[in-house]
């Protein structure tokens, strides 16, 4: 009979302590600036967002590479995860948004319409995040760690959502279905068990096609009793964590904000305010004469709740890469690899902007709210995703394995 040992030596940690200053005093200068210029709720949407950054990156917790993995090797762990932290926030939004819980206000979910604008819009998105190395989420926290090449994805992605506002009106006028939420059509609790129960069905099909492939099946609660301070603060953290803490997040956010989390409005604006300073007529532009995104197009973006956000979830995650000894970790990238970033980025913006938002606004948020939408944007985007990576090698990137 063998006996377990339990190794108690610490993990040496290079902490990258000029960059952790820098970091912390960019935290302290946004709470103060925020809460001066625009409110302390606002401020507290910057940590909100702070949060969220330094939960993605401590667990890598990305849609692009937990899709790829399935795909590619039939290990559904990370998806699992993301279905589970969707049930999870559902459970509070949906009964929240119908009105059955009354906190003396109302809040707004992520709705939108089913129509041809949400489907090719969510397929380019699916593409474009295995061409671009990231989603919505997973290219603000990777960029936060100070990758070079998701930067270049993110110049695409502000660009595509930029260019998206502009095309938006046309596709507006396809055909489309109106707006379906379950928590109007069949009420609160029968809403929230209908969401929960196609989760629940997402998250078994995933975990039978596992067993399938493998013999087993990988749990997504592991690693939750070896949490210690140590690797709370510096990382990895188990996948789940990070769901229980992206999922309270969005709650937060919701709680705060009067609608949930999202991520790539604020792409759109920064791109349409560069627009502008360059001498492009943004303005003019049928989106941004709406009386709403006109004040956002004139305002500060302190003013803006997913700009502030963002900024506040890139802020996060180079806490994070700092506390890890990994900030700016520096990586060979040919060519051919900087074109597929610029090109996913591309459309990603593009995909987003017409399909009502990315795997945060439209599939997190959207599923979560009790959107029809959220359900179709995940279907078409991961028909999407497969795509992408079937074109992943043209640009000498990994794709599906040859057998």
């Amino acid at each position: 009979m063998t006996t377990a040992t339990i190794d108690t030596r610490l993990p040496e940690i290079r902490v990258d302590t000029y960059a952790l200053l820098v970091v912390a005093l960019a935290f302290i200068v946004g709470v103060m600036a925020i809460t001066n210029l625009v409110s302390l709720n606002q401020a507290l949407l910057f940590l909100t967002g702070g949060m969220l950054g330094f939960a993605l990156y401590q667990a890598s917790f990305g849609f692009t590479g937990g899709w790829k993995r399935f795909a590619t090797e039939g290990r559904s762990r990370s998806m699992r995860a993301q279905f589970f932290m969707i049930g999870i926030t559902a459970i509070v939004f949906i009964p929240l948004m119908s009105g059955a819980a009354d906190l003396g206000r109302s809040f707004i979910g992520a709705w939108a319409p089913v129509g041809v604008s949400v489907i090719f819009g969510s397929f380019l998105f699916g593409l474009g995040m295995q061409l671009g190395g990231g989603c919505g989420s997973g290219t603000l926290f990777t960029v936060g760690g100070g990758s070079a090449r998701m930067l270049v994805t993110l110049a695409g992605f502000i660009i595509g959502a930029t260019v998206g506002t502009w095309h938006l009106p046309f596709w507006l006028e396809l055909p489309s279905l109106p707006v379906i939420r379950f928590g109007q059509t069949f009420g609160a609790l029968g809403g929230t068990l209908l969401t929960l129960a196609g989760l629940a069905a997402i998250i078994g099909l995933l975990a039978f096609v596992e067993k399938r492939n493998h013999g087993n099946v990988e749990p997504i609660f592991s690693g939750l009793r070896n949490l210690t301070l140590t690797s709370f603060l510096h990382g990895p953290w188990p996948l789940i964590l990070a769901a229980l803490v992206l999922a309270l997040g969005n709650v937060f956010t919701l709680l705060l904000a009067g609608h949930p989390w999202s991520v790539t409005y604020g792409f759109g604006l920064w791109g349409a305010k560069l627009f502008e300073a360059v001498g492009i007529p943004v303005s003019g532009w049928q989106f941004w004469q709406n009386p709403v995104q006109a004040a956002a197009l004139h305002n500060s973006v302190l003013f803006d709740v997913t700009s502030v956000m963002n900024f506040g979830v890139i802020l996060g995650a180079a806490l994070a890469a700092t506390l890890a000894g990994k900030f700016a970790t520096k990586a060979h990238m040919p060519f051919l690899s900087w074109l597929a970033a610029i090109i996913g980025g591309l459309l990603m913006g593009y995909g987003a902007r017409l399909s009502f938002g990315c795997n945060i606004g439209a599939l997190f948020s959207g599923i979560a709210s009790g959107s029809l939408h959220g359900w179709v944007w995940f279907v078409m985007a991961y028909i999407g995703s497969l795509a992408g990576i079937y074109l992943r090698p043209l640009f000498g990137l990994d794709g599906f394995k040859r057998s």
